[in-house]
């Protein structure tokens, strides 16, 4: 059976990281975590479950986190998690049976199915959510991105059928949080690349968000929750294009 390394980038995670590691039993030879300066039990955690743990003094983006972890790996195939997210049963017995015969794929998609504060989210442009997490080792890195970043892999990509489940929001407070934190690293990235923006123009993206989120996208289907879903979307856009606005300020541009 082909050896499998499991690598996960972290920062105050304990509220996560229990039952996603948990989520790993009788699959993974090898857990890689790499901390960012956490201040709660989260390397305790991770210690727990025997993970090789890396504190590397600066955050450089997730894209090169992640890259990071990967250099620690040291499996035939390696599984990126993300401490929010959990394998079932199935998915985990799928996966065993995917690296043992997979002689022509080097990399597999994984449905993703995703909470946002009280339900699992089945439309809104949330499912299928497919990603590419599962991949030999030296088949793929990650972007440079700092947020959303994504696996680069090389030749071909087979799709799993059993999904991971995402605990991606458990309450509105969390919601705001990341909301906060990934438009300014949304707008500082597009900042970078010579972007720039406009009130007017935050304003319709936003719109546009919403729109395609909940008409488009079929949000309503996810009720109340797809309604909140839209919003924090259209929310999200907006404070992203406004950002980049003020950063393009401030530079004189």
């Amino acid at each position: 059976m082909p050896t499998l390394s499991v690598i996960l980038i972290t920062r105050n995670e304990e509220a996560n990281l229990d039952d996603c590691l948990a989520s790993l039993e009788g699959i993974a030879q090898q857990i890689v975590v790499v901390d960012t300066a956490s201040s709660d039990r989260t390397l305790e955690i991770a210690q727990n479950y025997g993970a090789m743990i890396a504190s590397p003094p600066d955050w450089p983006g997730f894209g090169p986190q992640k890259n990071r972890a990967l250099d620690l790996a040291t499996g035939e195939w390696v599984l990126s998690l993300d401490a929010d997210e959990r394998l079932t049963p199935a998915l985990r017995t799928e996966i065993l049976t995917a690296i043992a015969h997979s002689a022509q794929v080097g990399c597999f998609a994984i449905p993703r199915l995703s909470w946002y504060c009280g339900r699992f989210i089945r439309h809104s442009g949330w499912s299928p959510d497919y990603v590419d997490r599962l991949f030999k080792r030296g088949n793929a890195r990650f972007s440079d991105d700092l947020v959303h970043e994504r696996l680069i892999p090389q030749g071909q990509v087979a799709k799993l059928k059993n999904p991971m489940l995402h605990y991606s929001f458990m309450n509105y407070s969390q919601v705001l949080q990341k909301l906060d934190r990934y438009s300014t690293a949304s707008a500082q990235q597009a900042f970078a690349k010579g972007k720039t923006s406009h009130p007017l123009k935050a304003v319709l993206h936003g719109f546009w968000a919403f729109f395609r989120t909940y008409i488009i996208r079929a949000g309503f289907l996810d009720g109340a929750q797809g309604f909140a879903l839209a919003i924090s979307n259209g929310q999200g856009t907006y404070y992203r294009y406004i950002k980049l606005w003020y950063l393009n300020r401030d530079a004189g541009k």
